[in-house]
């Protein structure tokens, strides 16, 4: 996948930006990762709005859309007041059907990338608590868990608990 582009979503995005979200919710489900994320919980409403207050990326190749994650300047519900030193990768997304191996590493590394180059010092993300093979993946990219949040809100109204890591990047990393 040396063609892998990665750009800033448009509203343009925001359909395959929620289906490539419902298929990877689809694929985790398949593979018994319940309770990360289900089919339907989010949609362009929720990818709009943090294109208002953050920035949603897209990973394409060939013209197809093959991950995209968000991110985020500041995430209170989680890490509560912090200086303004990291930046917060959220919904991590491959189109598992389409993607090579390695693509999903390939957009944390951009994602880490884009953090470093607006002058931030960390890259920051959870996970639910419970989901040790998401954890592991993280560890083994270079994160270190930092601790927890229990009952941080989700949308719908539901409350999960999470496990916070962060990883130390350097400009031009």
């Amino acid at each position: 996948m040396d063609d892998l582009r990665f750009r800033l979503a448009a509203d343009a995005d925001l359909v395959a930006v929620v289906q490539l979200r419902d298929d990877a919710a689809r694929w985790m489900n398949s593979r018994g990762i319940k309770g990360q994320w289900q089919p339907g919980e989010l949609g362009e409403d929720h990818f709009r709005r943090i294109m208002e207050n953050g920035e949603v990326w897209i990973a394409e190749a060939d013209g197809r859309v093959l991950g995209a994650w968000e991110l985020w300047w500041e995430d209170q519900d989680a890490w509560g007041p912090q200086p303004r030193t990291a930046g917060y990768v959220h919904r991590l997304m491959v189109d598992h059907a389409n993607a090579a191996p390695g693509v999903g590493r390939r957009l944390l590394r951009a994602a880490e990338c884009r953090v470093a180059e607006a002058g931030h010092a960390l890259a920051r993300l959870d996970c639910l608590a419970d989901n040790a093979r998401l954890t592991a993946y993280y560890l083994d990219a270079g994160y270190r868990v930092v601790g927890s949040k229990t009952g941080k809100p989700q949308p719908g109204g539901t409350t999960k608990s999470f496990t916070l890591l962060e990883k130390p990047l350097q400009y031009g990393s």
